[in-house]
């Protein structure tokens, strides 16, 4: 089966072809919409098609059996992949105001390429689904009730497809029924979330209603008092392009990029160092708060691209929680193994690469399977 997944945003389409799940091709169209650039999703899609047919990978959009959208905004009503129809693009437009950023774009991908091939199949598969067998105990925030039941104002999670991917794969490493398994999934990246996985269901994460709470990030300021924006807001202040633009990593050291942090921490920078322990304290406790809501944990899985590749993180990251049966292996941590725990620890760490593109075309292969 032929799937082309797409993860459309506001100024780039990227796009990965698999064959049997197996990645044959990939790549991105940027700067849509900008000068220099494409004219809109439209043109991207075109070019595409044409990028893939000159690589032999793809003669045409007819090809294929099907096409797998990234949607980051599912709301309530979808708690799992779905075939795109008019009710679908209806729903997923009406969820607008919760993702105003995210979901116009997947739109835009979804409606271009509708139109491009409109008799081809197509499956949306969204960020927030894999939270969704999150308890109300979990999802209410304590605010009047009617926020919820009118406005929809609750605790969503993201970076669901991640969590899903990993989840799958630390399973399978220790050799677990997805429906046995117990985890603390870490996606660390210039956004970063932390999931508690509960016998291979979401449990608890740690992004809300938006992105922004939670750990702290490149720019974004994770968990704050709820009344430091309203203080802004007071002082004339614009709280939101301060706290998921100017804050975080960013806004303690002055970058976003972890390796960057790095780098200048090493050097002696105070401000780096600050940042880097601030960023890593969040990351423990939440470690801590799910660990307690879990009662056992199988294994503690760092992702993303600072999980990936910053071994220092992971070190600083699980110091100290030998009470917890955590036990880092510093030598393998170093190498960058796949497991990078000590032999006796109870808890497994794995670092484990994620694949959303996969996991969206596994979904969405599911999807059409039933057709």
């Amino acid at each position: 089966m032929k799937i082309l997944v797409l993860n459309a945003g506001s100024s780039s389409l990227k796009y990965k072809l698999f064959e049997d799940l197996q990645s044959i091709t990939e790549g991105v169209v940027e700067r849509i919409g900008e000068a220099g650039g494409v004219k809109d999703h439209a043109e991207a899609l075109g070019k595409i098609e044409v990028l893939l047919a000159e690589n032999g990978a793809l003669r045409s959009f007819d090809a294929l059996d099907g096409v797998g959208h990234r949607v980051v905004h599912g709301g309530e009503r979808f708690v799992e992949p779905v075939r795109i129809d008019d009710e679908v693009i209806d729903a997923i437009r009406a969820l607008i105001p919760l993702a105003p950023l995210h979901n116009p774009a997947n739109l835009a991908g979804i409606e271009m390429m509708r139109q491009r091939a409109p008799h081809l199949p197509q499956v949306a598969v969204f960020d927030t689904a894999f939270h969704q067998t999150m308890k109300k105990e979990a999802y209410l925030y304590a605010i009047p009730i009617e926020f919820y039941e009118k406005e929809g104002i609750r605790r969503y999670g993201f970076h669901g497809t991640s969590h899903a991917y990993v989840a799958k794969e630390a399973a399978r490493m220790l050799g677990q029924d997805m429906s046995e398994t117990n985890l603390i999934t870490l996606h660390l990246g210039n956004g970063a979330s932390v999931c508690a996985i509960k016998r291979g269901k979401s449990a608890e994460t740690s992004m809300g209603f938006t992105p922004l709470q939670g750990l702290v990030m490149g720019t974004r300021c994770g968990d704050i008092d709820p009344e430091i924006p309203l203080w802004m807001v007071k002082k004339g202040l614009d709280a939101e392009v301060i706290l998921n633009k100017k804050s975080g990593l960013k806004g303690l050291c002055g970058e976003n990029d972890m390796r960057l942090v790095e780098e200048r921490a090493a050097g002696g920078d105070e401000a780096a160092k600050m940042a880097l322990e601030v960023f890593v304290h969040r990351i423990r406790h939440y470690i801590g708060a799910y660990y307690a809501l879990l009662g056992e944990v199988d294994a503690l899985v760092f992702t993303g691209g600072i999980g990936e590749h910053s071994a220092l993180v992971r070190q600083l990251a699980c110091r100290s929680l030998e009470n917890l049966g955590i036990c880092l292996d510093t030598q393998k941590n170093l190498e960058g193994e796949c497991d990078i725990s000590v032999n006796e620890s109870l808890v497994k760490i794995f670092v484990i690469p994620t694949n959303e593109e996969l996991e969206i075309a596994r979904q969405a292969e599911a999807v059409l399977e039933k057709l």
